[in-house]
Order: structure tokens, then C-alpha cells, then sequence
């Protein structure tokens, strides 16, 4: 009996262990992690989202800020990752501070152009090494050979055996052409630059900086207007971090039938939601002195428009975790309402869906229930797994989320503060 018992424990929390049966990769940071709007005429903004110091999350756009914040310091270099997939390399080159939020920027390289700049650089390098042949027209040349420092010439043919012809002094061997700096010399240079880098903290955390070959010649821009996205945004989260885990993808590859199947699901899911949500606010407007005998209930289903479903694994357990954002009106309501639902779910052992999280909201209520919109998914602490990232508006505001999906439940990483 006891066997049977532990067996069905074992079996229900599987889902919830093979998600982390796997070794975590342990990153202390920093970290930071921030939303890259990329514009259609090539030029991009940064949005600091977090930064973790030590495995813990702060906001990056307060932390250290003297008055820059430190994820925002020239020079600190973040690679955007659209569903785990590099897209390029944003390099802050200066921050503003809009509405008592930071945002910076700086120089944006696609994936394209770094590659094709490796490319113009190795052909380059080929075309200085290349060495033309040699003329093998016209008459025989006679070449000498040249002679290495430790090879002992012959003795001319006219000197007697026995005896060595007169020479030059040799040079002292100890001593070389260029001699190297002398140690007191290195240890003077080192102490300067000991003492260059004493106005910062030695044991300060630093983030992914650019090599100095790399380093462009923009200066710090401060509280000035630089050149404006034009066209459509895109909307990409970004990690700078010196080490951490190596970027994957997070996209869960399923066939057409398969995907169909799933978006069927997710949507009779995102329109109960809906339904729920329009059968309490009218449940809520009725008088309460003579309760319906019946459930209210709205006459006819929701209509979903924008929807947009995305598959993951998040965790490389072959588990797909599934979101749906979608908006929803009701025709012929009573209170004509803009609904903005989000669903996430995962899928079991059995091909079967459980609800992990669902949020629904309307337009006239965003004080007490925010709007979520989702962004993507993104390794944010540095373990190799992936989470989902959110942002949350309300008549106050809007600020961003960091949720691991753990079972059936959306446990949050970091959950910024609306209305600042």
C-alpha cells in the first residue's frame, strides 16, 4: 500500500521535477537585463529592466544611479535575443532620463553586419599576407643567403689553418636590441594604473563591456534628444552579462497540424476567460437586493482579435509551455468593454493542457487589474532556463515581470512597481 502511495506522489510532481532534473548553472552575476526597441531606420533604444547582483534582482533603473544607473554606463554592451536567437549588439553610448525612467542610447549591430564586418576584416587581413610569386622570367638570379645571429661564418679561403680572421666585438649577448621596461619601470606603470582605476571600486561589478579594439569614439550623451525611431518597433529583450550561460533557442518546433491543434485549445481557453471575466462585471451591476435566479451570463461567445500564441521549452525538457494574448469585445453587451486576456499553460506527459496562468482585463477597470502584455522569452538570471517576461499596465503605469513557469504555477522572479 505504501509502494502504491509514493508511486502516485512520484507521478504527480513528475512534471514539476523533470523541469529541473537537469544540473542549474549557478550565476551570481551581474546581469543585467533590459528591452530593446528597435525601429525600422536602424536605430534603437534601451529600456533597463533588472539587473541581478549576486542572485538577487534590483531595478536597473535605480541601482547605483550616480546619476547614471550602472546597467546604463557607456560602453556596456547587450546582445538582443529574440526567443533565446541572437539578433545583434547594442552598445550604450549615453542615457536620458524621461519621466523619472531612465532610457539609453547607442550604436545597434545586427547579426548581419557583424557578420559581414568579420568577413571585410578577414578578407582584408588575406589580401596584406598575400605574397606574389616570384618572376621566374628573364635570366637566373643569384640570391644570398641570409645569415641568423647564431650560425658561425666560414673562414675566408686565404686564412692559414688554425688561425680565425679578425672580427668586430661581439655584441653582448645578455643585452638585447630593444630591452623591455625595467621592473621598476612595469611596477611604476602598474601602480599608476592602480591608481587611474582607484576612483572606481576595485572589486566593483562590471558588465559586458566592449574589447578595446572595439571601443568607438562616441561621446556620453546626457539629457539630449538624439535621433528618433521611424517605422515600426520591434520589440527585443537583451542581456549583458561577461559571462553566464551560452545563449539557445527557446522555440518549441511542432507541425502545422499540431500547432492548429494547440492555438484550437488556447483560444476556447482565452474565450472562457473572457467570459468569466464579462459574466462577474455583470454580476457585479446587478442590484443586489434581487439576486437572478440563473447565473448571468453573456448572450453570445467573445470575439478574440491580435491573437498571438507562442510554444517554448523552456527548460530543454521537451515540455512545451504555450502563451496566448489576445483582445476580446462582446458584441450586443450591455456595457460595451475592450477585454485584454493572457493565458499560459504547459502541456503533460498525456498531451493534455493545464492552466498555469490567466489574466483578463478590460478598459474600465485597469486600476485594480493590470493589462499584461507579452514580451518574450529570455534567460534572465543566467541558468540556461528560460522565463517569460511580461509587461503590466495600469491607469498608474506600466512595469515589467520575470515569471518561471514550476509546475503548474507562475512563480515570480522580479516584479516591478507601477506608478513611480
Amino acid at each position: 500500500m505504501i509502494a502504491v502511495i509514493c508511486g502516485l506522489v512520484i507521478a504527480a510532481f513528475a512534471p514539476a521535477f523533470a523541469q529541473f532534473a537537469k544540473k542549474r548553472q549557478i550565476n551570481k552575476g551581474p546581469r543585467a537585463l533590459g528591452l530593446l526597441e528597435l525601429a525600422e531606420n536602424g536605430k534603437a533604444h534601451l529600456l533597463p529592466i533588472t539587473l541581478m547582483i549576486d542572485g538577487k534582482f534590483y531595478d536597473a533603473g535605480a541601482y547605483k544611479a550616480d546619476p547614471v544607473p550602472m546597467a546604463l554606463q557607456p560602453e556596456t554592451v547587450y546582445e538582443a535575443l529574440k526567443s533565446g536567437v541572437s539578433q545583434g549588439l547594442f552598445t550604450v553610448s549615453g542615457a536620458m532620463s524621461e519621466k523619472e525612467s531612465w532610457v539609453a542610447d547607442g550604436k545597434w549591430r545586427s547579426s548581419a553586419d557583424i557578420k559581414a564586418d568579420a568577413e571585410r576584416h578577414k578578407a582584408e587581413a588575406a589580401k596584406k599576407a598575400y605574397k606574389a610569386p616570384d618572376d621566374t622570367s628573364g635570366p637566373p638570379k643569384l640570391r644570398r643567403v641570409p645569415q641568423t645571429g647564431d650560425q658561425t661564418s666560414a673562414p675566408p679561403p686565404n686564412t692559414p689553418p688554425g688561425s680565425s680572421p679578425k672580427s668586430a666585438p661581439a655584441a653582448d649577448p645578455t643585452t638585447p636590441k630593444s630591452a623591455p621596461p625595467s621592473s621598476t619601470a612595469a611596477s611604476s606603470a602598474t601602480t599608476s594604473k592602480e591608481e587611474s582605476g582607484s576612483h572606481d571600486a576595485p572589486d566593483r561589478p562590471v558588465l559586458r563591456h566592449r574589447a578595446p579594439s572595439e571601443t568607438t569614439h562616441e561621446q556620453t550623451k546626457s539629457n539630449t534628444q538624439d535621433e528618433p525611431l521611424k517605422g515600426p518597433i520591434q520589440l527585443i529583450p537583451a542581456v549583458s552579462d561577461a559571462g553566464g550561460a551560452e545563449p539557445r533557442p527557446y522555440a518549441y518546433q511542432v507541425k502545422p497540424e499540431e500547432e492548429q491543434k494547440f492555438l484550437k485549445t488556447m483560444t476556447s481557453m482565452a474565450a472562457d476567460e473572457v467570459k468569466a471575466r464579462a459574466t462577474q462585471l455583470l454580476g457585479e451591476s446587478e442590484p443586489a437586493a434581487k439576486p437572478p435566479r440563473k447565473p448571468a451570463r453573456p448572450a453570445v461567445n467573445p470575439q478574440l482579435q491580435d491573437v498571438q500564441m507562442h510554444i517554448f521549452d523552456l527548460t530543454s525538457s521537451n515540455e512545451p509551455v504555450l502563451v496566448l494574448t489576445a483582445t476580446a469585445t462582446i458584441p450586443n453587451a450591455r456595457v460595451a468593454l475592450q477585454y485584454t486576456t493572457a493565458l499560459v499553460t504547459r502541456e503533460d506527459i498525456y498531451g493534455e493542457l493545464h492552466k498555469v496562468f490567466a489574466q483578463t482585463s478590460d478598459n474600465q477597470h485597469l486600476d485594480v487589474i493590470p493589462k499584461y502584455e507579452f514580451i518574450d522569452a529570455v534567460d534572465a538570471d543566467g541558468d540556461g532556463r528560460g522565463e517569460l517576461l511580461f509587461r503590466k499596465t495600469q491607469d498608474s503605469g506600466s512595469a515589467f515581470g520575470i515569471y518561471a513557469v514550476i509546475g503548474d504555477r507562475l512563480w515570480p522572479l522580479f516584479e516591478g512597481k507601477t506608478g513611480k
